[in-house]
């Protein structure tokens, strides 16, 4: 029987447009797959004003990915650009309440921005 490949834990596309960019995340945001996600999101926040991250099809964050995060949040406000969170699933909410980050990375809708 052929062994199965198993799946990427983390995919993500980014869609850019001028001065946007919006990334689609699937999957778990969790250790040992951070520093990628990273890397080509702080490139993607240091060439936009606008980094919206679509996190409804993200199952699962461990204290590395939101510590992944807060770093592209930092980043990004260096940078001047600013990161929303769309779509956040119950397990991603109620680490940001507890974590008291919820306020600070509030979610793209409560701002106005709607994705079609």
């Amino acid at each position: 029987m052929p062994e199965e490949v198993p799946t990427k834990p983390l995919t993500y596309e980014i869609v850019r447009e001028p001065g946007v960019a919006f990334v689609k995340c699937h999957g778990r945001l969790t250790a040992g797959l951070t520093d990628e996600f990273y890397a080509d999101l702080k490139e993607v926040a240091s060439s936009c004003q606008l980094l919206t991250l679509d996190l409804k099809d993200l199952t699962y964050v461990d204290s590395m990915g939101l510590g992944t995060l807060v770093r592209l949040y930092v980043h990004a406000r260096g940078a001047g650009c600013e990161l929303k969170l769309l779509h956040l699933g119950k397990q991603v909410k109620n680490l940001l309440t507890l974590t008291n980050l919820l306020a600070t990375l509030a979610s793209a809708e409560e701002h106005g921005i709607t994705v079609a």
